[in-house]
């Protein structure tokens, strides 16, 4: 055959198959619901695994942009994560306000915007909103004026609405996450673990609204806290739990206590709060619970994601606690299976026992001196999610090493107002870690032990949540605003797009008659900027916004 034959040749062949990989139907076949994204994590199992498969390592650098959607309002940018159901697409932005889009088109469907009561505007947590919840027929929505609703999903008119908590009484007592479905009922837990508050579970009939149990993250227990230290301990659940249906148990993390950082007026291990808790969905009884962080002075929360696992044939829950150890453990009792870093800075202790869970050479910080404290209080990882891939059995995550200077202190809670944080520090300032550069990641690791296949570095940490796909994909967002996809198995870049502002929110995949599309929720924003700035001063220089932004192949 004559060269230049050859290469017409395998050009066309080059071509058809690639004509063949875009008109692969989106619908994976090991997921009949493959083209939904129904819960904050897509599953229970809180993977952020899309089966998807139309948009490939192969065919990635052909996504363009196809529909963009703007809230509107752009206080605190776009953190959420939308939900899709039979190609319609669901998010929540700034203020609680609530919107359903044609997900093929963009296409504005419905508007919910809730009244809330004015002091909601007062609170330090004011306009952020986290998730969205469905099911029955409804979309659930945790206000800022600490109510759980029900919004008819077709409509988007209220179906009902009950009130849980006073701010006026309760500061912080609010939900910046929206509660989740266990079946008929609807749990969720208050914000404000920084805040002079006692933070608690709620529940309620998802059909009705009628309240049906309250768990109170602080033990009541004077060997847990000390005097009256409990009624100002904080201990908010404040992100998204997940119900698993096999054992019928509900997962959720609590915050750190508060003060965070002065522990000298709550001696004891401070229970529950920096625990992960299994609880009884119908009941709000305790199943088991995993204290990761006993007394906490650090502000190590454990509010994070439960992956759940097979380990040895063995289901195991991952659970990343914000003081970068993970651990890994039995979903029947808590009981450890193993504990390993993501940290590679950490100072807080030597080690942690991958046994017993024990804080081995726990650092002290005294009161009135400086101590230098790694990692900071963002955490190792900021609550954005991770996501785990069955094929490659890699957990995608991103990561930051920053520290701090911390001079704990005592605080009075007489005449704190309703945005006050109860922290205990005369100063508290992020600090690259001693030595090296404050710098983010994105690593891709075994789960189950922490091996590391792969890790791509970031000048700024990435704050969103991580999805990866059927198609061999990793996708993660920047704070400068680029969305990038990867090679789920060597990290290699092969794509990557500026969606005007840094992303804070969860990207998600669904699919609409067949086509596999990505949404990127584009919106510098929430809490966290403030906090980082100084270890990472490009942070000053970034611009806000909210948009959702959608991506397909041409």
């Amino acid at each position: 055959m004559h060269p230049t034959t050859r290469s017409n040749t395998a050009a066309a062949v080059a071509a058809f198959l690639l004509a063949l990989s875009l008109a692969q139907p989106a619908a994976a076949h090991d997921d009949e619901d493959a083209a939904n994204w129904t819960q904050y994590h897509r599953t229970s199992n809180a993977w952020r695994y899309s089966p998807l498969d139309q948009i490939t390592t192969r065919n990635v650098k052909q996504l363009k942009p196809v529909w963009i959607h703007q809230p509107g309002d752009i206080t605190s940018g776009l953190v959420s994560t939308p939900l899709v159901k039979d190609g319609v697409l669901y998010y929540v932005g700034p203020n609680n306000n609530v919107f359903a889009l044609d997900g093929a088109t963009g296409k504005p469907l419905w508007h919910y915007q809730p009244k809330l009561a004015a002091v909601a505007s007062e609170s330090f947590y004011a306009s952020l909103g986290r998730s969205l919840t469905m099911g029955h027929g409804r979309i659930y929505l945790g206000t800022l004026d600490g109510r759980f609703v029900a919004i008819d999903d077709k409509t988007g008119k209220e179906v009902w609405s009950t009130q849980l908590t006073d701010l006026k009484k309760c500061f912080g007592c609010l939900f910046s996450s929206s509660p989740v479905l266990a079946g008929d009922v609807l749990i969720g837990g208050t914000t404000g673990g920084d805040q002079a508050q006692r933070g608690k579970i709620y529940a309620v009939n998802a059909l009705t609204g009628a309240k049906m149990w309250t768990f109170d993250t602080i033990r009541d227990d004077p060997a847990s806290w000390p005097g009256d230290t409990g009624e100002v301990a904080g201990g908010g659940a404040w992100m998204p739990g997940t119900y698993d249906a096999a054992s019928d148990t509900f997962f959720i993390g609590t915050s750190n206590a508060a003060p965070d950082f002065y522990g000298d007026g709550r001696k004891g291990d401070n229970l529950y709060t920096a625990s992960l808790l299994a609880l009884d969905p119908k009941t709000g009884q305790l199943k088991w619970h995993r204290q990761e962080i006993p007394h906490d002075t650090f502000d190590y929360d454990s509010t994070y994601e439960a992956l759940l696992l097979k380990k040895d044939g063995k289901d195991v829950v991952v659970h990343l606690n914000k003081s970068g150890f993970v651990f890994v453990m039995d979903k029947a009792d808590g009981k450890l299976e193993n504990v390993w870093p993501l940290s590679q800075t950490y100072n807080f202790v030597k080690t942690i026992d991958p046994k017993t869970g024990e804080l081995i050479g726990r650092r002290e910080m005294p009161v009135g001196k400086e101590t230098l404290l790694c990692p900071y209080l963002l955490g190792t990882r900021s609550y954005n999610a991770g996501a785990y891939n069955p094929k490659t059995k890699l957990w995608y995550t991103n990561a930051m090493e920053v520290c701090q200077n911390v001079i704990p202190a005592k605080q009075e809670t007489s005449g704190m107002g309703i945005a006050s944080l109860y922290l205990g520090v005369d100063k508290l300032e992020a600090v690259p870690p001693p030595d090296r550069p404050a710098e983010g990641r994105l690593d891709a690791r075994d789960p189950l032990t922490g091996k590391l296949k792969w890790s791509v570095k970031y000048p700024v940490p990435g704050l969103g949540s991580v999805l990866t796909t059927g198609g061999g994909l990793v996708f993660n967002g920047d704070p400068q605003g680029f969305v990038h996809a990867y090679d789920a198995d060597t990290g290699a870049e092969l794509w990557k797009f500026q969606t005007g502002s840094g992303i804070r929110g969860g990207i998600v995949s669904y699919a609409v008659n067949g086509k596999q599309y990505i949404a990127v929720p584009s919106g510098w924003g929430s809490l966290a900027p403030g906090f980082m700035a100084s270890a990472f001063p490009a942070v000053k220089q970034l611009t806000g916004g909210a948009a959702m932004v959608v991506f397909a192949l041409d």
